[in-house]
């Protein structure tokens, strides 16, 4: 290699900027020409290389063979970019000659395409001129084809025409029909024709023969059937029979005009023996109208039944034409003996003719009825074959019948998409007042059949079934709510339910008011004593018993609080299923939340009557409590009479009430929420009215507050083997009631000496508490009226202040050594009644 000069030599920076490529650049570079060699990478490192090369110093032995190696690879390197210079000087000449040979290979290519072109342009001028004249040889074909059929149909018409007048004279109807059909089909073919007056005469002539046959045929089914001189029979049977093959073929009202002689005809005994003045017009004879009808269609099928074509259906329109007369028939007698319709009576021939209806429907399917004809006996009267709803099921017992009555109601099986669904039944619906007028009369009666039990018994009837304490009167009422519903749903989806729906919020009011609310115990029964203490309080408790309901009439008061509960739930159910069987228009007018709200209110006086009745109960240990002499009190013992005598009161009537409403387990704890609400506040009213407490007897009196506390937190569990969890919210009503008592008696404990000092106690306390309650505080302490003077001053002064600022508190706490001290002892005092609870407990 040539020896570069020193200007033709590149710094670092240029050689740099000549090896280094874009990365997009380098990218394509690899793909194009990969490559393992460390010297072709992008970011290759000479210093990194060579300490590959030289890891160790020992390796630099070798470097001579190394730089041999580095001398060789460049020469190689050298070689093969003389030889890509060198190739490159012919490549600009080489291209050029390829480019001209490319230019001559396409004006090549476009003279062949032109010269194709030009000869395909010649080949279908050709094509034109030798199929020229084979289109018009086609056209020739066409009309003389043409011509030649409508020749034939012209004699095949002038022909039929002749031969048909012969054999409507000769009443061959077998051939006429066939030969008839064929006239038609080939007059079709005329009909661009007709402005042709010979074409014109034929075809009228075929009209005057259609309407000949129609008379004729009519006349000979006259002769055959109607009059003296009928002459039915097998001599003409098959005559007849062609007859109608060749009405099939006639203008269609030819075939509705006899069918609808025919079924007059032979409904005509019908309107004879069942006329409005005959004794079996009425409705007490209607299973005689449908045996004639069975009678007659019998007869029908067996003598005329193979005249007709099957297609005709003459049985069905003969079945239908009776449903109309019937309808209409009983309508009008209906109408005009009105007062003659009892409920039994319209039961009797609703069910009579549903059972008709369903009859008919498994016979014929239809399909002669118009949409007419559809639309109008699409009334909703008359949807099963069950008009009295009883359940089909075998597997559903009496008692599941009784207390699910609207939970699982089994629907009877309906004919859907009958179209003889009501087709005589509609005619009852404008009489079904008289159905709403006999089921309120028996709803009074059932009402009243309660309460006679109810007074023949002294009290309801009770269930025996642990898991239900309902009255069985209330699974009879929805019995037969049930039944009504289903009854009349079947008689009519329209107004009647409205009606009837009314009649059903009305008896519920009456069930609710004179039945159950009635029926609940009153306070004024005999008098039941408190399990007491000894000594005093047990002469307290004497002196103070109250009257309580009894065993039973707890019981009582729980059934009936049960039975509104299914009242209001059933109550729901059964507006529901009232809205699915009323028509859609209508069902906005079905509502039994007013029903339900009543139901609501016989709970909530249940509810109430148990609470005041247990509340009362514990009135004359309250009672105790505030008149024993506190002042007198020297020692702390066990808990006090009257505390015992809650209990054991507590511990006698909860279980009674939790066991009868075990089927109402929300009411059960709504009724112990109800009572703690109502309790603790008695209970620290009657605290207020202990007076002269001494601090031993604040003491007695905290650790009979914490028994109580325990008692009631128990409370919804209370002699149960089966103990469950308190709900939260009982429990918060319970600690902040019982909390607020044992506040008020560790505000009796503490020391007055240190007014201020009590006050700020006080407030620390019961904060939400105000002056007439601090007053209380201090009568129940026994002070003078001029400390209680002070005291209040202090408390007006002071607590404003300290309530609106905060300070006042603080200010307190750090106050003198004293101070300090009292509180230490009235602290240590309380823990060691806390412990003394405890170890009561």
């Amino acid at each position: 290699m040539a020896t570069m000069d020193d200007d033709e030599l590149l710094d670092d920076e240029q050689l740099d900027s000549l090896l280094n490529f874009p990365p997009d650049i380098q990218e394509i570079i690899d793909q194009v020409l990969p490559s393992d060699d460390p010297l072709d990478r992008a970011d290759f490192n000479p210093i990194d290389y060579i300490n590959t090369l030289f890891p160790t110093e020992q390796s630099i032995v070798n470097i001579d063979d190394v730089v041999g190696k580095m001398r060789m690879k460049v020469r190689k390197l050298d070689d093969e970019i003389r030889t890509v210079v060198r190739g490159q000087t012919n490549a600009g000449e080489d291209g050029r000659l390829a480019l001209e040979e490319a230019q001559r290979a396409i004006q090549e290519l476009f003279s062949k395409i032109k010269e194709i072109k030009d000869k395909a342009d010649r080949s279908e001028e050709m094509v034109k001129e030798i199929t020229r004249d084979i289109k018009q040889l086609d056209h020739a074909k066409r009309n003389l084809t043409s011509s030649i059929t409508t020749l034939n149909h012209l004699h095949m018409l002038v022909g039929g025409v002749d031969s048909l007048s012969t054999m409507v004279k000769r009443r061959q109807y077998g051939d006429v029909a066939n030969l008839l059909q064929g006239i038609q089909n080939v007059l079709e073919h005329f009909q661009k024709y007709m402005e042709i007056p010979q074409i014109k005469q034929l075809a009228d002539r075929v009209k005057m023969i259609q309407s000949q046959l129609g008379s004729q045929i009519r006349a000979d089914f006259e002769e055959a059937f109607q009059g003296a001189g009928a002459k039915y029979g097998p001599s003409n049977q098959r005559q007849l029979k062609e007859a109608c093959l060749v009405v099939d073929i006639l203008d269609s009202k030819v075939k509705k005009d006899l069918l609808t002689w025919f079924v007059k005809l032979q409904l005509s005994e019908y309107l004879v023996l069942f006329g409005e003045k005959e004794e079996n017009a009425w409705m007490d004879k209607i299973d005689r109208r449908y045996a004639w009808i069975k009678r007659t269609l019998v007869d029908f099928e067996e003598k005329f039944g193979p005249l007709f074509p099957e297609v005709w259906e003459v049985s069905e329109r003969i079945c239908i034409e009776f449903c109309n007369i019937t309808s209409s028939e009983l309508s009008r007698i209906m109408g005009r003996r009105a007062h003659e319709i009892d409920v039994k009576l319209l039961l009797f021939a609703i069910q009579r003719t549903t059972n008709f209806e369903a009859l008919i429907a498994k016979r014929f399917s239809g399909v002669t009825l118009n949409e007419t004809q559809i639309a109008k006996v699409s009334s909703p009267l008359t949807k099963s074959l069950n008009p009295f709803g009883v359940s089909t099921n075998p597997f559903e017992t009496e008692s599941d019948c009784e207390m699910s009555a609207f939970k699982e109601t089994k629907e009877p099986v309906k004919q859907a998409g009958s179209p003889f669904t009501g087709i005589i039944s509609r005619c009852f619906e404008q009489h079904l007042n008289i159905y709403i007028v006999s089921q309120d009369k028996n709803l009074a009666e059932l009402i009243n059949r309660f309460l006679e039990d109810i007074r023949q018994h002294g009290t309801p009837r009770m269930e025996t079934e642990e898991s239900s304490n309902v009255l069985p009167s209330c699974a009879d009422l929805f019995v037969f709510y049930k039944k009504c519903m289903v009854q009349c749903s079947q008689l009519s989806t329209g107004q009647p339910m409205i009606d009837l729906t009314k009649t059903f919020q009305k008896y519920l009011r009456e069930y609710a008011n004179r039945v159950l609310l009635n029926n609940l115990p009153k306070t004024s029964n005999q008098s039941g004593g408190i399990s007491s203490a000894s000594g005093l309080i047990q002469s307290i408790l004497k002196e103070g018993e109250v009257t309580k309901f009894t065993e039973e009439e707890q019981c009582r008061t729980c059934s009936i609080l049960c039975t509104a509960e299914y009242c209001m739930e059933t109550s729901q159910q059964l507006e529901e299923k009232l809205k699915e069987k009323v028509d859609t228009g209508l069902s906005n007018q079905i509502d039994l939340n007013s029903e339900q709200d009543t139901f609501h209110n016989v709970i909530s006086n249940c509810i109430q009557l148990l609470v005041q009745d247990l509340e009362t109960a514990c009135d004359p240990a309250l009672t105790a409590m505030s008149k024993m002499s506190w002042s007198s009190v020297e020692s702390v013992g066990d808990q006090s009479g009257y505390i015992s005598a809650i209990t054991g009161h507590l511990k006698q009537n909860l279980p009674v009430i939790r066991d009868n409403l075990a089927s109402s387990r929300k009411f059960f704890t709504q009724f112990c929420l109800k009572f703690v609400n109502s309790f603790i506040p008695k209970f620290i009213s009657h605290l207020f009215k202990c007076k002269n407490i001494s601090t031993v007897a604040a003491e007695q009196l905290l650790l009979d507050t914490h028994s109580l506390k325990t008692i009631l937190l128990d409370l919804p569990s209370l002699g149960s083997q089966v103990v469950r969890k308190a709900p939260t919210s009982f429990t918060k009503i319970v600690v902040k009631g019982m909390t607020r008592a044992e506040h008020i008696l560790k505000v009796v404990m503490s020391p007055h000496a240190d007014q201020h000092r009590f006050v700020e106690s006080y407030y620390r306390m019961l904060s939400d508490s105000d002056l007439n309650e601090f007053q209380k505080v201090l009568e129940m302490k026994g002070l003078r009226r001029s400390e209680q003077s002070n005291i209040l001053e202090i408390y007006r002064a002071k607590m404003p202040v300290s309530a609106a600022t905060g300070g006042t508190r603080g200010e307190i706490n750090h106050g003198s050594p004293l101070q300090t001290q009292t509180s230490e002892q009235e602290s240590s005092r309380i823990r060691k009644l806390e412990r003394l609870i405890k170890k009561r407990l």
